[in-house]
């Protein structure tokens, strides 16, 4: 941003809170986390803080899709470019990938998913196969080498206030993963 006193500040103060909040109305908000849904990508800001001199904001950006994950991420360049060209280059745009479906290095491997599946129906449970839509500890392991597909826990409500997880889940996934060591 470009800050100075309120007084003087006609057609010299550019508001970098308000740069941010700019960026972040033109994503596309049918696909944000509370509007998208199984294997729909989306823009998350999990992040935001600054003043009218400067701002920072962190997103999560997903999408099961190789090609669809790179477009979010053009998508999200393009609105940096459009609003560094609006406002004289002020923001710097920093992509990292963190976590990437890690289906492609799984599928190889689908013995490990068929073992769990065994090990899930010989403690009466049916396994229920569904997307994990963030990161993983199993997806930074699958991607250093070590195939490892995500299990379960039998929480609920991750990374919210009112995450919980069930003694009775934590003793059935317990009896699961002795199940599993069994599976030939």
């Amino acid at each position: 941003g470009r800050d100075i006193h309120p007084g003087y500040a006609f057609n010299i103060m550019v508001n970098a809170v308000r740069i941010a909040a700019e960026l972040d109305g033109m994503l596309p908000h049918s696909q944000r986390p509370e509007y998208t849904d199984d294997y729909e990508g989306f823009f998350h800001m999990t992040w935001m803080e600054g003043t009218s001199a400067e701002a920072e904001s962190r997103y999560i950006i997903r999408d099961h899709d190789p090609v669809a994950f790179a477009e979010k991420k053009m998508v999200m360049q393009k609105c940096v470019d459009y609003l560094n060209g609006k406002y004289g280059n002020v923001i710097t745009l920093e992509i990292r990938d963190q976590y990437r479906n890690m289906r492609e290095l799984i599928e190889p491997h689908m013995f490990l998913i068929d073992n769990a599946k065994e090990a899930f129906r010989a403690c009466g449970v049916e396994p229920i196969i569904i997307p994990i839509r963030g990161g993983t500890d199993g997806a930074d392991l699958t991607f250093k080498g070590l195939p490892c597909p995500n299990l379960s826990t039998g929480g609920m409500n991750f990374h919210s206030n009112t995450e919980y997880m069930p003694v009775q889940s934590m003793e059935k996934m317990a009896e699961v993963l002795v199940e599993l060591v069994k599976v030939k």
